[in-house]
C-alpha cells in the first residue's frame, strides 16, 4: 500500500523513527543494507522497559555498516550515525540540532516518547525531516508524525497489514494522511533514494 501525496524533490537533513512492539525485528529488516556512506543521521525511539539498560546500539552495531550510538544529552547530531534513545528519558532535538534528555512524566505510558522526539525534531528540521512510524501497540507517534507532516517534512508509515502490531501505524493513519504507507522493504528502498543536504 502506498499513498505518495507529495513529490520528493527537496533535500533532507535527518530521519526520526518510532517503534514499539515488534520494533526490533522491524528495524532489523529496515536498517541493514544502508551503505557506510549514507549521510543522513537516524534517530530512533524504541519503547523499552525503563528498568533495563539498553544494548540496542551495541546489538545493531553488529549488523549495520553505519556507526551506532546511544543518544547523549547535549551531544551534537552527526551525519551518517544511527542513534537510539536511552530508556527512562525523553529524547528531544534542540534547534541547534543537539540532543536533550529529560525526565518529564511518561507520555502514552512511555518514556522515551516517540511523540516528544518527533515534535521536537519537526521544530528543529522543518521540511528537511523524514519521519517513519513502525509497528507498535500504542498511539505514541501519531501526533508527532502529524506535526512533521504539518511542518512540511516527509512522513512514512509502515503498512499496518504488515506490522507485527498494527495499532501504532493505524493510529497515525486515523489522525492524518502520511506521504507514504509502505512495507519495510519499500521503506528501505525509499530511504536509499532520498536526496540529502550536503550540509550534513
Amino acid at each position: 500500500m502506498q499513498t505518495p501525496n507529495r513529490k520528493i524533490a527537496r533535500r533532507f537533513d535527518a530521519i526520526v523513527i518510532g517503534a514499539s512492539a515488534g520494533g526490533i525485528a522491524a528495524l532489523m529488516k529496515l536498517l541493514p543494507g544502508l551503505p557506510a556512506g549514507y549521510r543522513l543521521p537516524i534517530v530512533i525511539v524504541l519503547h523499552l522497559p525503563e528498568e533495563h539498560d539498553s544494548r540496542l546500539a551495541e546489538i545493531f552495531g553488529l549488523h549495520l555498516s553505519l556507526p551506532t550510538r546511544e543518544a547523549e544529552d547535549k551531544a551534537s547530531i552527526q551525519p551518517g550515525t544511527v542513534y537510539f534513545a536511552a530508556p527512562g528519558y525523553h529524547l528531544s532535538i534542540e534547534y541547534d540540532r543537539s540532543f536533550s534528555l529529560s525526565c518529564e512524566p511518561p507520555l502514552h505510558f512511555s518514556r522515551p516518547s516517540i511523540d516528544i522526539l518527533m515534535e521536537s525534531a519537526a521544530d528543529a528540521y522543518g521540511e528537511s525531516l523524514i519521519g517513519v512510524l513502525l509497528t507498535g501497540a500504542s498511539e505514541d507517534g501519531a501526533a508527532g508524525l502529524c506535526k512533521i507532516h504539518a511542518r512540511g517534512g516527509l512522513t512514512i508509515v509502515q503498512d499496518p497489514a504488515e506490522a507485527q502490531v498494527g495499532v501504532m501505524p493505524a493510529a497515525a493513519l486515523a489522525l492524518c494522511a502520511p506521504d507514504h504507507v509502505l512495507t519495510l522493504k519499500d521503506i528501505h528502498a525509499l530511504l536509499l533514494t532520498l536526496p540529502y543536504s550536503h550540509a550534513n
